[in-house]
């Protein structure tokens, strides 16, 4: 690894220049977050001549430039990660420390950017990490957002909802180009004109425009001083301020152009329940395109000095899931009305350009946007998608004669009811190449909702598994057993993934076992100590800790799991121990503001802790904590302290998942069900290294063809009396009426098969029971959990996009 040509000398002077240049103070006034600041300054004062450098050689060479389109970028905090990727870490601490400076409170003192939901923007900024660190030069395109996913406070057993004021005190790694904004248009009219040569052209009129300006967060790659950036656009009004309407008196229609145009990159994801919402996440992921398109418009043209015609060969361009698909009408927009190419031109540029990766089987997750909304806000763009469908469904038409049931199943316009664009069928057409994000998942969409366009173009559908960063989720997370493993057999696994299978040999080595076993315990002791700070719940670190972090949704099954641990709290309560080991469950995650029985859910949960942590009868046998405000830094306590990973979604329903990846390379032993990269993580690991449970994807169809829940619920003991407790307020302080939404929708519909389910899960729990009572049996498949993971890394499915999609040959 090419070492940062630093010395603490350097660092130390950075942090008090910074002091006095960028935060205006010294040593006896600064506070911690001054400090903070000043040190992030010193440190991106590096990665900025990196990224400088790196911009020349790629000009110069004029390579393939990815442009990676995503509504989320989940990049966490930056300190830490850019310290490990310039292997700075040490010679940081060190300067730190000699200044009397606590390092781990500046680490601490951080905020986190929320400019993500959950695995989809997290995946996101892996995918640039890894570009940077093996030589593709890449731009993540997205929003920046003012107030990212919200806080999550849990107030007597409920969620409730704080802003994320990220961008309180500045943002240190981000720098703004307010001379690389871009002009975005929305409203308006079309109208027809002839060009200077007699052609009949369109031109879109818009009623109001807005500016994006690009804020660049770097992201430095591992090891090199390859550096890669998300450009991230503000929105702003062109005319802030209308002197001539406040000097008439109206003081706040003065600055009403300013208010509506921030509003679009004001808040991640709006409320969508009210037309107003779905108005705004439609121009917001109008905006991001827009301006990321325009952007690359502006490279092509000046530094690379192509014309618009070759824009394939200089870029690629990825669609992370549906947000993005505007894109296919918008390039065909800029090629046909501001370049003047000729349709069959500018539609092979498109198609050559573009790229789609899917990211979920649900309907709901497929976005359709009303026709009505989409004339309204963007008049052109619905012209050109009625061309792109006329076109298309003649395509069809050709191919499948006679089949009309066939175009009306493939329309891009979804005739039935209120008209709406299918923005999943638009990505699709207007790609070369269509990829799930796990193996599985890649074939149900070939089975499912993409069949028809599997059946008219297979060529285009492809498989790319999901990764993730192991610099930021073990180097960063676990530095101790980061050394532990750098000291078997050195740090270039960090760089090749696959290499982590040479601690194999080690996995029955009683001494290696030990000092395996000394890590795992003292992660567990730091997360004990977070959650007793911010839970006030004390738990046992030498308890098996057994982890559910993720999305508070239906599918993912948290409501599994917490009636499980009812039944374990019922048999602790009947007195039927034998066989029982000690156990903190401990699950994590945010419930959208809207989605109430997911709220409930959380809820639940908490009711649940409550009576069990409050139990005598129990003590330490059995905990329940709901660790509040999930996020990329809490993750970072949690993923190296768990010993069981909880991947217990529906079989089908999981594109992927990278939480199950995260916590499996810290250790973590995963009990879950063949759903997602789960099938691939059991086959990585051997069969004999994860716990499986439940019916297959297509089981699971086969099931709901006759389904009756209730059989289940009346056919258990156990469920029935957890059923019981629910009605009879046992969990809910005597509220008979409280979770009575959750006991209906399990007993009429159980839309995930949470009881069709529960035996197994139920039988698997106690075995892994067994298995943990046995240390050196669990230790030796926690390290063969680790050893095997080389397969999901970030860089290799990186290095397969290039390969398989983007045409790039990475330089690293």
């Amino acid at each position: 690894m090419e070492k940062p040509k630093v010395t603490v000398e350097m660092v130390k002077e950075g942090i008090i220049r910074h002091l006095a240049t960028m935060r205006g103070k010294i040593s006896h006034n600064a506070t911690t977050d001054d400090y903070y600041q000043a040190l992030a300054y010193a440190v991106r004062e590096i990665i900025l001549e990196h990224w400088a450098e790196g911009n020349e050689r790629e000009l110069k060479s004029k390579a393939k430039l990815v442009c990676y389109l995503s509504a989320e970028f989940l990049i966490g905090p930056q300190l830490g990660n850019n310290l490990v990727n310039i292997d700075g870490m040490n010679l940081v601490r060190q300067a730190v420390t000699e200044l009397g400076l606590d390092f781990d409170k500046l680490l601490e003192a951080e905020p986190e950017p929320g400019l993500g939901n959950g695995g989809l923007g997290r995946l996101a900024a892996c995918y640039i990490d890894s570009c940077a660190t093996i030589g593709v030069p890449a731009i993540g395109y997205g929003i920046r957002y003012e107030f990212g996913i919200f806080q999550q406070k849990i107030v007597d057993g409920q969620q409730v909802e704080l802003a994320d004021k990220w961008l309180k005190n500045g943002f240190p790694w981000e720098v703004v180009r307010p001379e690389a904004a871009v002009e975005v248009g929305f409203g308006g009219y079309v109208e027809d004109y002839n060009d200077d040569h007699g052609v009949s052209r369109k031109r879109w009129v818009p009623e109001k425009r807005i500016l994006g300006i690009p804020c660049d967060i770097i992201a430095q790659g591992y090891g090199s001083k390859s550096v890669s950036a998300h450009r991230l656009f503000k929105a702003e009004a062109c005319d802030e301020f209308d002197f001539g309407t406040f000097n008439a008196g109206d003081f706040y229609g003065s600055v009403q152009d300013k208010i509506a145009s921030e509003n679009i990159s004001k808040v991640l994801y709006p409320n969508d329940e009210q037309i107003s919402g779905k108005e705004l996440r439609l121009e917001q992921q109008y905006f991001f395109v827009a301006c990321a398109l325009r952007d690359a418009f502006k490279i092509l043209h000046k530094f690379m000095q192509a014309k618009p015609e070759t824009f394939a060969k200089h870029f690629a361009v990825q669609l992370n899931d549906t947000h993005p698909s505007i894109a296919v009408a918008e390039l065909m927009r800029l090629l046909v009305d501001e370049y003047q190419l000729d349709w069959d031109s500018a539609w092979a540029v498109t198609t050559a350009t573009l790229a789609y990766t899917n990211h979920t089987l649900l309907p709901e997750a497929l976005e359709k946007w009303p026709v009505k909304m989409f004339e309204q806000l963007l008049p052109r763009h619905l012209e050109i998608i009625y061309e792109i469908n006329r076109r298309f469904l003649d395509i069809v038409r050709n191919r499948f004669p006679g089949d009309e049931d066939r175009l009306r199943r493939m329309s891009i316009i979804d005739e039935e009811g209120q008209r709406t664009v299918r923005m999943a069928f638009l990505a699709t057409v207007g790609s070369h190449s269509v990829n799930g994000v796990a193996e599985l998942h890649s074939e149900l969409l070939k089975q499912t909702v993409m069949h028809d366009f599997y059946e008219l173009w297979p060529e285009k559908f492809k498989n790319i598994t999901n990764g993730v960063t192991p610099r930021r989720f073990i180097a960063l997370a676990n530095p101790e057993l980061t050394s532990l493993i750098n000291e078997k057999i050195s740090d270039n696994w960090l760089i090749d993934l696959y290499k982590l299978k040479q601690l194999e040999p080690f996995a029955k080595d009683k001494k290696f076992q030990k000092q395996w076993q000394t890590v795992k315990l003292n992660n567990k002791k730091r997360l004990a100590g977070i959650i007793q700070e911010r839970t006030g719940i004390a738990v046992d670190p030498k308890a098996l800790f057994d982890v559910q972090v993720k999305r508070i949704h239906e599918y993912k099954r948290q409501l599994l799991n917490i009636i499980d641990v009812i039944s374990r709290y019922n048999r602790i309560k009947d007195g039927k121990r034998d066989g029982l080991v000690p156990r903190v469950v401990i699950i994590g995650g945010k419930a959208a503001p809207g989605y109430y029985v997911a709220k409930l859910i959380i809820r639940l949960i908490n009711q649940v802790a409550k009576v069990v942590n409050n139990d005598p009868d129990v003590g330490d046998l059995l905990k329940v904590v709901f660790f509040p405000n999930y996020s990329v830094k809490n993750g970072n306590f949690i993923f190296p302290a768990a010993d069981l990973s909880e991947q217990i979604s529906t079989a089908g329903k999981e594109a992927s998942g990278t939480g199950n990846m995260k916590l499996s390379l810290n250790g973590a032993l995963t009990i879950g069900t063949l759903d997602g990269a789960n099938v691939e993580i059991r086959e990585e690991v051997g069969v004999e290294n994860f716990f499986l449970f439940g019916m297959t994807a297509a089981e699971v169809e086969e099931r709901r063809q006759n389904y009756n829940p209730t059989n289940y619920v009346y056919s258990n003991p156990t469920l029935t009396r957890i059923f019981a407790q629910l009605a009879d307020g046992s969990f809910s302080d005597g509220d008979t009426e409280l979770f009575r939404p959750i006991i209906e929708s399990l007993m009429n519909r159980d839309d995930y098969m949470i009881l069709a389910d529960f035996e197994a899960y139920h039988e698997c729990q106690n075995y892994i029971d067994t298995i943990y009572a046995n240390t050196a049996r669990w230790t030796e498949m926690s390290i063969l959990n680790v050893a095997r993971m080389g397969k999901f890394s970030s860089d290799r499915a990186i290095r397969e996009y290039c390969r398989d999609i983007w045409g790039i040959k990475p330089t690293m």
